[in-house]
């Protein structure tokens, strides 16, 4: 019969109920801001750091839904274009939102209302 030594090293982590470290908000937030500036793609920062990717990803969309509530809205922005000489206007008009709804129409006006309303905002 063999025996088999164990060891049990405790590394001062807080932990929940099924053993999963969990990290303060302070580490978090210090993560995510060398992500930003690591260059890496989130799988691969993750990688690098030990951490598992949809729980990485969870944070780093998290502080990008929160900055964007901060700033007072998110990064879209309706810009006027004019389109070169000889081209014809599109029959049908898409604005792609941050949240993945896709907004379809003919009539400029109609679908800035539409897209202002679906934010929130006052028509």
């Amino acid at each position: 019969m063999e025996i088999l030594r164990t060891e049990v090293i405790e590394d001062g982590a807080k932990r929940d109920r099924r053993g999963r470290r969990i990290l303060p908000p302070e580490q978090i937030e210090a993560l995510v801001r060398e992500y930003r500036a690591s260059g890496l793609t989130q799988a691969a920062f993750a990688r690098r750091e030990g951490l598992k990717y949809p729980t990485f990803a969870g944070w780093v969309n998290a502080r990008r839904v929160q900055a964007g509530r901060a700033s007072g809205g998110s990064a879209v922005r309706f810009a006027q274009l004019q389109l070169p000489t000889g081209l014809t206007a599109p029959t049908e008009l898409s604005v792609a939102l941050p949240d993945g709804v896709i907004v379809r129409g003919s009539e400029v006006r109609a679908l800035a209302a539409l897209v202002r309303a679906l934010r929130g905002e006052p028509c």
